[in-house]
């Protein structure tokens, strides 16, 4: 990212809106970067981070609610061109006195949406009707003074309007969601169009970017990297690699919760494409015994998020042994922390803690490390293109997303090795069938669960059964925030099933997990 363009970031104002991320995300799309804020930020602090624009998310609440969240009103004034969405639009609208109420006419889902001009600077182009995603009941009913309406539905007056000498914009519907036929077209209009902010963000200029800022935070200390394998760590690494050379070891712990195969392909095919350092540590015994007769996953993820700390605290006591009897402990530590792992542990504006992702919520409290997260602020599909622009071979980089916790989030109930090993096999089985189906590329991701404190009764070879049930988990995604079930053919599923319930001892039944996220997270813990 460019100094210009870090300086000046599209700030996304989350009123707890379900889809802040998403408007983020469509933002950069449009090759513009965004950062999340919450809406208690004032005007003060917005004028601080000198933005090229501010978008207004969503929101579940009503404006004239007793509680409901608010805009500090004087960053509207701040001269910054400014898009509100759906409860963003209305906050705008009451704020600079117009009129919001709660009319009776709840519009969800798929509505038309007409027109009333040509759309000017910020609608401009736009077809006169169009449909596009509402989810809202009140709406705005008189547009603030000054302010030309610029679209109605049939049951919204004032579905859109613009200021344009104000540099002031809204819409009531959501333009982020796909749903809204061109509501990217409206959201690159009121960016490069209507606030005038170039197009000229990418993953060459984040690169750059985190390259300086780890060398700042670095300087000449060793760094750590906690490689897990997956593409998350492996870019994470190969950044600070970039940056800081020699002065950085990779550590792979083998905590035992690993599929089949993974610590063979990390050893080898990571090393050989990077050339970076790396040192494996077996601690499978003792993540097992940390795990011994826990069940509850929030506990199991927090237990691995410790036990992760440890082991690499360990590996850098001997690193510093190794070097010299007086050597400088290791003060940094790699992860490979994306955005969504952030807002599901509660990171976000306001965000529920859905479940504590082992390198977020998951942390001791007497951590040690100064964290190194280059990754942080990024959506799985932008650290893909990153990871291919600094050359990491495509099997890394299109690797499908496994959890840094491993098969312990895939047991559903106490992690022992005997369930871990019945697990692999059948994850093995699902991978193998998979691939051959030429199917890899079309899956964003396929957990396979193990249900273990779940029977169920069956029978083979005329006798009774009492096994446990696989779950499949195949889902499509674009960036991990929400997902949809993937529709896999049916002969594919059917040999998976048999091969499983042939060759896996104590697995007696095989199911599909057909649910969407949300209301499913895409793992099952």
């Amino acid at each position: 990212m460019s100094s210009e363009t870090a300086a000046k970031p599209v700030l996304v104002v989350d009123f707890g809106a379900q889809y802040a991320q998403l408007i983020a995300r469509r933002v950069r799309e449009a090759n513009v970067y965004s950062e999340i804020v919450p809406h208690t930020i004032t005007a003060d602090e917005v004028r601080a981070m000198d933005p090229a624009g501010i978008v207004l998310s969503g929101g579940p609440s009503s404006v004239y609610e007793t509680g409901s969240p608010t805009l500090d009103p004087g960053i509207l004034e701040l001269g910054v061109p400014t898009l509100g969405i759906c409860y963003g639009f209305q906050v705008m609208a009451q704020q600079l006195g117009g009129e919001v109420a709660k009319t009776g006419n709840r519009e969800y889902g798929s509505t038309a949406v007409h027109l009333a001009g040509d759309g000017g600077v910020f609608l401009g182009g736009q077809p006169a009707e169009q449909i596009a995603w509402m989810s809202h009941g009140d709406s705005v009913v008189r547009a603030p003074e000054g302010f030309d309406v610029l679209a109605s539905s049939e049951g919204t007056p004032v579905a859109a309007f613009a200021n344009d000498r104000l540099k002031l914009y809204g819409v009531q519907w959501h333009p982020e969601v796909k749903h809204s036929v061109h509501g990217q077209a409206v959201l690159e209009n009121f960016l490069h169009r209507a606030a005038g902010i170039p197009g000229d963000w990418n993953s060459g200029n984040v690169i750059a970017e985190q390259v300086a800022r780890i060398r700042a935070q670095v300087g000449s200390g060793r760094v750590l990297a906690a490689l897990s394998g997956g593409v998350d760590s492996a870019v994470a690494a190969a950044i600070v690699h970039e940056a800081v050379g020699d002065q950085l070891v990779c550590v792979f712990v083998d905590h035992g919760l690993l599929r089949a195969g993974e610590r063979e392909q990390v050893e080898t095919d990571y090393v050989a494409a990077t050339g970076i350092r790396l040192v494996t540590v077996d601690a499978r015994e003792q993540f097992l015994t940390a795990l011994a007769g826990v069940s509850d996953p929030e506990s199991k993820r927090k237990i691995i998020g410790r036990e992760f700390i440890r082991t690499f605290e360990a590996a850098e006591r001997e690193l510093v042994a190794e070097a010299a009897a007086d050597g400088e402990p290791i003060r940094f530590l790699v992860q490979g922390t994306l955005y969504p792992d952030v807002v599901e542990s509660g990171g976000g504006s306001g965000t529920a803690n859905i479940k504590s992702h082992h390198n977020v919520g998951g942390l001791p409290d007497d951590l040690q490390f100064e964290l190194v997260e280059p990754l942080r602020t990024l959506f799985k599909d932008e650290v893909r293109a990153i990871g291919r622009e600094l050359g990491l071979p495509e099997a890394i980089v299109a690797r499908q997303p496994f959890p840094g916790p491993g098969l312990g989030i895939r047991i559903v109930g106490e992690v022992t090795g005997e369930r871990l090993d019945l697990l692999r096999e059948a994850d093995a089985i699902v991978r193998a069938e998979l691939t051959a189906a030429g199917l890899d590329a079309e899956i964003w991701q396929c957990p396979v669960v193990l249900l273990a404190d779940v029977r169920s009764v069956g029978v083979m070879g005329d006798g009774r059964t009492y096994g446990h049930p696989i779950v499949l988990r195949p889902v499509s995604s674009e960036d991990a925030m929400t997902a949809d079930w993937t529709r896999l053919p049916y002969d594919v599923l059917a040999k998976i099933s048999n091969r499983i319930t042939n060759e896996v001892a104590g697995v007696n039944r095989v199911v599909l997990d057909v649910t969407s996220k949300p209301p499913g997270t895409i793992e099952w813990e």
